[in-house]
């Protein structure tokens, strides 16, 4: 039969695949995301962010909603600061709990409530603080509330697994 495609009979259902290996082993660097920063744009790593990013041909895609502030066990802080730390700490273990590190995490999009320069200066520092040089592509989308009255920021995340 040809290695193109392939047809099984199981109980009156047929599967068919077509060119999709049976069996993969990637190695680790078959899995890296490709950061892209074209020399004739803005340079966006000061500001914690890459232009782009290309995922890897045979990885997974997993997609991490919304993390806000809250800490386990509901509480949210009034603080702006201490919502995005913790925002990003709720990442944190959401990518544990996929088995996956910072370094996956492919695309942020970040919601502010009255965002201002000041507030970019704290998403920075924790961004970089998080992903270190392997800045994820980012979009900040600025808004007038959220979910519930008191939270602030919100981080969702795209991350590619193995």
């Amino acid at each position: 039969m040809s290695r193109a495609i392939k047809h099984v009979f199981i109980g009156g259902l047929i599967i068919m695949t077509m060119g999709v290996p049976t069996a993969t082993t990637a190695n680790e660097n078959e899995l890296k995301l490709t950061i892209v920063n074209p020399q004739n744009l803005y340079d966006p790593t000061p500001n914690g962010y890459s232009t782009a990013v290309i995922m890897p041909r045979d990885a997974r895609v997993a997609y991490i909603s919304g993390q806000g502030g809250q800490d386990s066990t509901g509480a949210l802080s009034a603080d702006f600061a201490v919502q995005v730390e913790q925002a990003y700490a709720n990442l944190r273990t959401a990518l544990d709990a996929l088995g996956a590190r910072p370094d996956q995490v492919a695309k942020l999009t970040v919601f502010v409530v009255d965002h201002d320069m000041s507030k970019l200066e704290v998403l920075t520092k924790n961004v970089k603080k998080m992903f270190g040089k392997a800045l994820p592509a980012q979009t900040l989308i600025p808004v007038p509330k959220l979910a519930i009255d008191p939270m602030l920021f919100e981080v969702e995340a795209v991350v590619i697994l193995k």
